[in-house]
């Protein structure tokens, strides 16, 4: 399976998995990790291997130092799309996302960077999310003309509330880790090694076991369940 991902880097650790978004990989130097349709395929491919797998207890999710966590769709293959392929390309990015986040496996974003558009919206499918001092995020889509289809008009007023995901889309403006943190976008933030961080979190899941984490996360989704 891993051989065969273009955009994804996979380093299987004991119990747990640390992936790297690699989107720009072939492009200029410090070009911008994008979710382009590839980039798409194969994070599908790494979900159904752990829905796969049973020894799997959580995945850590992050990006490149030079290209951030992930900045969005690939705006330039967007455009190229027909009205009927650019809806196909939405509701591929929704049920992908869902099922990232009903997997049985614990989801952990570390993000270093930009975290914008359809890249927060994959970082909000995860079940925890750390990021770096530095780190930005933003839906910007409302300057452009669009309203992101991944699922992040559903996920950010149930993670921020309505009013302030309503001022997150409808400004568009970037806003600090600091402010991220205080309104629950993310969950910790540290002006060191986020992915250490993060693995902290993945190894505590892998002494919980991968059972005990599904089971949590399968009470809790049917508890919040939004209709």
């Amino acid at each position: 399976m891993r051989d065969g991902l273009m955009h994804l880097r996979v380093e299987e650790r004991c119990g747990y998995w640390v992936v790297v978004l690699d989107c720009a990989r072939g492009s200029a130097p410090g070009a911008p990790n994008v979710l382009s349709l590839a980039v798409l395929a194969d994070l599908q491919a790494l979900v159904e291997e752990v829905e796969r797998r049973r020894d799997v207890a959580a995945v850590i999710l992050t990006g490149t130092e030079a290209g951030g966590f992930a900045a969005g769709a690939d705006l330039h293959e967007l455009h190229r799309l027909a009205p009927q392929e650019a809806f196909a390309f939405s509701r591929r990015g929704q049920l992908l996302f869902r099922r990232l986040e009903r997997a049985r496996s614990l989801f952990i974003a570390a993000i270093d960077g930009y975290c914008i558009g359809g890249g927060l919206d994959l970082a909000l499918a995860c079940d925890l999310r750390y990021a770096t001092i530095r780190s930005v995020f933003a839906h910007p889509g409302a300057r452009l003309g669009l309203l992101t289809g991944w699922g992040g008009t559903a996920r950010l007023p149930r993670v921020l509330g309505r009013a302030e995901a309503l001022r997150l889309f409808l400004t568009a403006e970037p806003i600090p880790a600091a402010e991220a943190l205080r309104l629950g976008l993310i969950h910790q933030m540290t002006d060191g090694d986020v992915l250490a961080l993060a693995r902290q979190r993945a190894e505590a899941a892998v002494r919980l076991g991968p059972h005990a984490t599904s089971r949590v996360k399968e009470v809790l989704e049917a508890a919040t369940e939004y209709r």
